[in-house]
């Protein structure tokens, strides 16, 4: 069997492994196979594709690997807008019923309905947003 051949099937059961284990490394290592396998197919001795392999795979775990570990492991995207206002305290300045109220919510009146239909919350009581529904801020009473 020729040498090139064996890199490939070393190549693919890396591919494999990598679709399953996702540790990004294997992935690497594969690509550096498939390196070694195109220096067989130019007529490399086997001692030039095993340092095709090596240098192929130190370059990809040193270089690349990092890099796209940096890209995966981002912070979450910030919540910008009514996002943003969905876990705040806000103080009623009304009473809240399903009728509606007012809030103020990060220093701004919003109108509000309390979260659970059948609750009444007063004036001036302590609320946490919990959903914004269009330009009503649906809240509940803190504990």
């Amino acid at each position: 069997m020729d040498d090139w051949l064996i890199w490939l099937i070393v190549a693919a059961v890396l591919g494999v492994a990598e679709l399953l284990t996702l540790t990004l490394a294997l992935g690497l290592l594969a690509v550096a196979a498939v390196a070694a396998a195109v220096a067989g197919v130019l007529g490399a001795p086997v001692v030039i594709q095993a340092v095709v392999f090596v240098i192929a795979s130190a370059a990809g775990l040193g270089v690349v690997r990092p890099i796209a570990r940096r890209h995966i492991s981002q912070p979450p995207p910030l919540r910008t807008g009514t996002a943003a206002l969905v876990g705040k305290q806000a103080l009623t300045l009304t009473e809240v019923s399903k009728r509606g109220g007012l809030v103020r919510l990060a220093g701004e009146e919003w109108t509000a309905r309390p979260y659970d239909p059948d609750l009444v919350i007063p004036a001036d009581a302590e609320v946490d947003v919990l959903a914004i529904e269009g330009a009503i801020a649906l809240v509940y009473p803190r504990e």
